[in-house]
């Protein structure tokens, strides 16, 4: 049984736009939920939702049988963490706060078994390889992944060409939300200076040959960037999702519920 190939790590080689979801729920019960939903990926957070190794694991084994590909954010670059997450059979992370290109090789090495890297060797124990299901994992596996960096301060705007340029970096996702507050725009991502440092970002990234990404829940700006070029764009967020679906519908009938009767005049 041969390694399968990341089918998302072609897709993004290739113009058009794959369709995202985030999830920060952190439960593998809602993950599976939103895999029926026609979405190309789902983004495991574990920088920001309350995602452990379990389960993300969890997340992994409940999304598997649908036709989506899971993408797994790390909390940190961690060079150990990582190579938990690939032993559970993660084969696409992202990795925030990429400030330079050295840091960016690092990643690729921690990805990587040797020659190419320095990821250690556990894979008969693993998730990753189905347990030697797939014997030529150890000489597959390098290929297989799927590098993501995430570029979200102005220092790592500066060194966006080299970054983009690191061999074995696949894409480089643009986090809206940080690079504001970079920028002295603290919750305002769509600020018009926040929106041109995305728009040439894009530009930057798609010259060096490589997938630009993004996330944003407005339609219209979601839809410029697609039109720009981005490659992975996610377009919502489960949590934002069902917060905003369950309050809708309590305030709709709060406005409509009845008065309580008025007390009997004597």
């Amino acid at each position: 049984m041969n390694t399968p190939p990341n089918t998302f790590k072609q897709a993004i080689a290739e113009p058009g736009a794959r369709i995202g979801l985030w999830l920060g729920l952190g439960d593998p019960y809602t993950a599976e939920l939103c895999a029926t939903a026609g979405f190309d990926w789902l983004l495991v957070d574990g920088e920001h939702g309350p995602n452990d190794l379990r389960s993300m694991l969890g997340t992994l084994q409940a999304v598997a049988p649908y036709p989506v590909h899971p993408v797994v954010r790390v909390p940190h670059g961690d060079a150990a963490l990582i190579k938990q997450v690939l032993e559970i059979g993660a084969t696409s992370l992202l990795v925030p706060m990429v400030d330079s290109a050295e840091q960016a090789r690092a990643l690729v090495r921690a990805t990587r078994y040797p020659p190419q890297g320095m990821r250690g060797v556990g894979s008969g124990l693993a998730r990753s390889s189905r347990w030697s299901s797939y014997p030529k994992y150890l000489h597959e596996a390098n290929e297989r992944i799927c590098l993501l960096v995430q570029v979200e301060s102005v220092e790592a705007l500066a060194q966006i060409d080299a970054i983009a340029a690191v061999d074995g970096v696949d894409g480089v996702f643009i986090g809206p939300a940080d690079l504001s507050a970079s920028m002295g725009h603290l919750g305002d991502p769509a600020h018009p200076e926040v929106r041109a440092a995305i728009d040439a970002a894009i530009g930057r990234i798609l010259a060096a040959g490589k997938a630009p990404g993004v996330l944003t829940v407005d339609e219209a700006l979601a839809r410029h960037y697609i039109d720009l070029g981005a490659r992975f764009v996610a377009v919502g967020v489960d949590a934002t999702l069902l917060a905003r679906a369950t309050r809708s519908l309590a305030a709709a009938f709060r406005s409509t519920a009845a008065s309580p009767p008025a007390a009997a005049g004597y």
